[in-house]
């Protein structure tokens, strides 16, 4: 694997992403996070799976001036498999926590609210949300489901419509995330709650997140082609297009 790490514990997993100091989201992290979700599901010995990242970046999400460089059928797969992704994750059924090692906007927040647990780096300078009106990239319904179903659904749409990134302290308020604790114990937080889940009878906790679910799954949408149409479209209006380009420039004049 090229932009993950996999460490085995006694019952459960970590997946780290390992993806340059960010975290940026791309095809190939797409790719593998699918294929590593997929064969810890089916692997009897992992019964939960925490997904970690590195200090201060859960995932910066999406890697902007990668995919800004995709043609229309790259970007369309892209698209595809990205709703694949979250799809898949939201109905993750064995336990799944997110320790979120600092900054996780868009992407990275697209992550993190398919999970049970939320534990976050405290500090004022790390932000989590989604923030996708802000940077212009279309945000999907089944998105919009996912993050009511973490807090009230009036704050998630005017959250949402801002395209506002979140402090620690509002996430926490908003019931984003679950607790606040120092970015070195971050990962700890989220065993320590790994632990707890392992108790349980197994067969028993994996139904009862399916029941909790149950509301959240019958609103997702599963055939989601009018969106992805829409996301696709869109990505390539010449006041988006121009507005992400200044964007790239900025950012890669920066990284020099």
């Amino acid at each position: 694997m090229n932009t993950l790490e996999i460490t085995y514990k006694n019952e459960y997993a970590i997946v780290q992403m390992n993806r340059g100091k960010v975290n940026a989201i791309n095809a190939e992290m797409v790719n593998e996070l699918a294929d590593t979700f997929h064969d810890l599901e089916k692997n009897a010995d992992v019964k939960g799976v925490i997904l970690t990242g590195q200090p201060h970046y859960f995932s910066a999400g999406l890697d902007l001036i990668e995919l800004y460089q995709y043609d229309k059928e790259q970007i369309t797969h892209f698209f595809t498999i990205f709703g694949a992704l979250y799809l898949q994750l939201v109905q993750f059924k064995k336990p799944f926590i997110s320790a979120i090692t600092g900054h996780s906007p868009a992407g990275g927040c697209v992550l993190a609210v398919t999970s049970d647990n939320r534990y976050m780096a405290e500090g004022d300078k790390y932000v989590i949300g989604l923030n996708e009106v802000a940077v212009n990239i279309q945000i999907s319904q089944n998105l919009t489901e996912a993050y009511a179903f973490w807090m009230d659904e009036g704050l998630a749409s005017r959250y949402i419509l801002e395209g506002k990134l979140l402090s620690g302290k509002e996430a926490l308020s908003a019931g984003l995330v679950d607790e606040l604790v120092p970015l070195e114990n971050v990962l700890e937080r989220a065993e320590k709650q790994m632990k707890i889940y392992m108790r349980a009878d197994q067969e028993i906790l994996i139904n009862t997140k399916a029941k909790l679910r149950h509301h959240l799954w019958g609103k997702l949408d599963f055939n989601a082609e009018t969106s992805l149409k829409e996301a696709s479209e869109l990505w390539w209006k010449p006041q988006i297009r121009a507005k992400m380009k200044a964007y790239v420039e900025s950012f890669s004049s920066k990284k020099k």
